[in-house]
């Protein structure tokens, strides 16, 4: 009986891994936040990222901005950065879909504003 009680709780314990999703823990500049203009957007997330098939887009008022390439930041796969060119005082939203290593997708917006 204890054998079965042990490889359930295995069963139980493990699949939560398995079924895990990228979600968004932080963000530089701050959700929501007002500040001086960033020379890169960066996003912290819960899980490891497929960078290829994940992507950062910056826009302004509706219009997508010419950032550099994403790409992980320091080799750790949870944080995915892209470079930014000077911004000008305003609102920029983030839009940005993840595809986690066990390839589940998530994706998310908020705003910034960029502050003289």
């Amino acid at each position: 009986m204890r054998r079965v009680l042990l490889s359930a709780a295995a069963l139980v314990l493990g699949t939560g891994a398995a079924f895990a999703h990228a979600h968004l823990k932080t963000a530089t500049p701050a959700v929501g936040s007002t500040g001086p203009a960033p020379a890169e957007v960066v996003l912290m997330f819960s899980e490891g990222l497929e960078p290829h098939f994940s992507t950062i887009a910056v826009l302004k008022d509706g219009k997508h901005l010419e950032t550099g390439p994403a790409h992980l930041v320091g080799g750790d796969a949870k944080t995915f950065a892209v470079p930014v060119s000077a911004l000008p005082a305003g609102i920029y939203t983030v839009e940005w879909h993840a595809t986690s290593v066990d390839t589940h997708k998530t994706e998310g917006h908020f705003t910034f504003t960029v502050a003289p």
